[in-house]
């Protein structure tokens, strides 16, 4: 049997990560270089001219225009937080090497906080993963799945009219050996014609091939300016229908993951979260030595997001 490369590529040990952010004063000089990788630009008026100062125990730095002053974190999802960096860049280390995810519980347990503290820094990272994932459109080859999250209710009732359900669509990027690149799982509305016109033209390049099953709302990818060929699958078992076969396996691999690593949570609330996370590991899995940087990157560059509003967070059931 063949080597799987990508399953077993070394990634970043905790050591090389200890040696690399092990200490508050590396951490800083990482989110420095992520927010401001051509030096430091005033947020106000874009001045680089800058001097440090100190203000109540705390650094900050003030431009020499405007002399507007801000903080290292400032504007950041580490605004106003009262943890160490240390402490931060340790959660995005364990939440990203972990294949399967890492629950918030789990999470707090790792890091020695209460559990609404790491359920908050949970979901600002994961909130982080998902504006990242929202700038990628898929192209190509497509294999295109309609799934749900949330199983049988109390009453019994199964299937697609089950109420509380979470409608959610995967796409799965493949090349021209079938091998699969990336993914995308978005929740909508509903499997209407409108809602697949409208996710298709925010996650598909025009002039890709997406492949789908015989569901009649997935012609409105051709609203996004794709070629779309449907394969009506019928009573097919997965194995009988190599045309789906990776959108199929990162479905099976989705639903062991959020059943091991989180059991249950609110699907209509945090779908987008929980997906989004699992998507951005899995599109970059080619690199697992350098996923925490660029993760650091990205968590560094997301706009601010407080506990009220990822509470306030939209229902789609």
């Amino acid at each position: 049997m063949a080597m799987n490369r990508i399953q077993l590529q070394p990634g970043l040990s905790m050591p090389e990560f200890q040696r690399c952010f092990g200490t508050e004063e590396q951490c800083a000089a990482a989110v420095a270089a992520a927010r401001w990788p051509n030096g430091f630009a005033c947020p106000r008026c874009g001045t680089t001219a800058h001097c440090a100062i100190r203000h109540q125990g705390r650094r900050l730095l003030q431009c020499n225009a405007c002399r507007h002053q801000t903080s290292l974190t400032a504007g950041t999802l580490f605004a106003c937080t009262k943890l160490p960096l240390t402490t931060w860049f340790l959660a995005m280390y364990l939440l990203s090497q972990a294949k399967t995810g890492l629950s918030a519980l789990a999470l707090k347990r790792q890091l020695g906080v209460s559990y609404p503290t790491a359920w908050l820094m949970h979901h600002k990272i994961l909130h982080a993963m998902a504006e990242r994932e929202q700038l990628h459109r898929l192209d190509g080859q497509i294999q295109l799945d309609d799934a749900y999250l949330g199983g049988e209710r109390s009453d019994g009732s199964t299937g697609r009219g089950t109420t509380g359900k979470t409608p959610f669509v995967a796409a799965v990027s493949v090349n021209a050996a079938g091998h699969p690149l990336f993914v995308k799982l978005s929740t909508v509305p509903a499997f209407s014609y409108e809602a697949i016109a409208m996710w298709a033209c925010r996650n598909l390049v025009p002039g890709s091939l997406v492949r789908s099953d015989g569901l009649g709302c997935f012609a409105g990818v051709s609203a996004a300016q794709c070629l779309h060929a449907p394969i009506v699958a019928g009573r097919a078992k997965p194995a009988a229908l190599p045309d789906f076969h990776w959108v199929n396996t990162v479905l099976g691999n989705l639903k062991r993951t959020l059943a091991g690593a989180h059991h249950s949570f609110k699907f209509g609330k945090y779908a987008d979260a929980y997906l989004a996370g699992f998507a951005y590991r899995f599109n970059r899995r080619f690199d697992l030595k350098g996923l925490v940087a660029r993760l650091v990157v990205d968590v560094c560059r997301a706009a601010p997001r407080t506990a009220k509003a990822i509470r306030k967070a939209d229902e789609h059931c």
